[in-house]
C-alpha cells in the first residue's frame, strides 16, 4: 500500500531508541526526509547513519534536552518547516505517591507533558497556515488504565489524551490532525526499567520484575515497529478522515481482566 508520504518532512522526538528509533525507521521506509531529536548527540548520529545507508533519504539530527523550554524553542528555530511532529521524548518514573517526591513530577512532566505541548505549540501555526500538517502524540496506556503504583504516568499520559482529543476536534478547521497512539507495556529499555520499579514498589526487589509480565495479549509485549507501523498509517492519508483520536494500542489488554 502506498501511503504518500514520500518526501514529507518529519521530526521525531525521542529518537535515539525504543519507539521513536522505531518510528524513524518506518517513516524512512517510506520516503520521509527526518529529523531526530534527543539528548544523546553519539546515539543520534548512528542512527541517522543507519537510516541514510538504508533508505536513501534525508536525516537531520538535533542533540538537546527537550525539558528545557528553551531547547524546544532552538529546536524549533533551526527545524521550522515539518509536515509530521511525533512527539515521543519523555521517560515519567514508575512509583507510588509516596515514592516520588514533587521536584521529580515536575521534572518528568516537563519532559513528556508540557513537552508535548509545547511543541505543538511551535509547530502547529505553521501547518495551520499551510492547511496541512499531522501532529502524533506517543503517550501510553496508562492513561487509560491508570494504577497507583505508577501514578505519575498514569496523570501525565490523562492529560496527554485529553489534551489531543480537545486539540484534534478543532484543528481539522484548519485542515491540520491531531492524533494519539497508546502503547501498551512495549519490548524496550524502558519497559524493563518500569518493570524494575513495579517490582520493587510490590515486592521490594526489582529482580523480581519478570514476576509481572503475565496474562500479556498474544504471550509478549508489543514490539517497537508495531507501534511505528500504526504511527506511519496514521500520518498518512489513508487516515485522513482521523483527527482527535487516540488509539489505544494495547491487544486487546484493557478488557482481559
Amino acid at each position: 500500500m502506498d501511503l504518500d508520504l514520500r518526501g514529507k518532512r518529519v521530526l521525531v522526538t525521542g529518537a535515539s531508541k525504543g519507539i521513536g528509533l522505531a518510528c524513524a525507521e518506518a517513516f524512512a521506509a517510506e520516503g520521509c526526509d527526518l529529523t531526530l531529536a534527543a539528548r544523546d548527540a553519539a546515539a543520534l548520529e548512528r542512527a541517522a547513519a543507519g537510516l541514510r545507508g538504508r533508505h536513501n533519504v534525508g536525516v537531520a539530527v538535533h542533540a538537546a534536552d527537550l525539558s528545557d523550554a528553551a531547547a524546544r524553542h532552538r529546536l524549533h528555530a533551526a527545524h521550522p518547516e515539518v509536515d509530521v511532529l511525533v512527539n515521543n521524548a519523555g521517560a515519567i518514573p514508575g512509583g507510588t505517591l509516596h515514592d516520588i517526591p514533587l521536584a521529580r513530577w515536575e521534572e518528568a512532566w516537563r519532559l513528556k507533558v508540557f513537552g508535548y505541548i509545547h511543541l505543538t505549540q511551535l509547530y502547529l501555526p505553521a501547518m495551520e497556515a499551510r492547511g496541512t500538517g499531522v501532529i502524533l502524540n506517543i503517550i501510553g496506556m496508562a492513561g487509560r488504565a491508570p494504577r497507583a503504583d505508577y501514578i505519575c504516568g498514569a496523570a501525565g499520559n490523562a492529560a496527554l489524551i485529553a489534551f489531543t482529543n480537545a486539540l484534534g476536534a478543532r484543528s481539522v478547521d484548519h485542515g491540520v490532525r491531531v492524533l494519539g497512539i497508546n502503547p501498551a507495556g512495549t519490548r524496550t529499555e524502558r519497559y524493563e526499567t518500569l518493570a524494575r520499579a513495579r517490582a520493587k514498589s510490590r515486592f521490594g526487589d526489582e529482580s523480581r520484575w519478570r514476576e509481572l509480565l503475565t496474562n500479556l495479549p498474544f504471550g509478549r509485549p508489543a514490539e517497537p515497529a508495531e507501534i511505528a507501523d500504526l504511527a506511519v498509517y496514521l500520518a498518512s492519508a489513508r487516515a485522513g478522515y482521523l483527527s482527535g483520536t487516540v488509539v489505544d494500542a494495547d491487544g486487546g489488554g484493557q478488557f482481559r481482566g
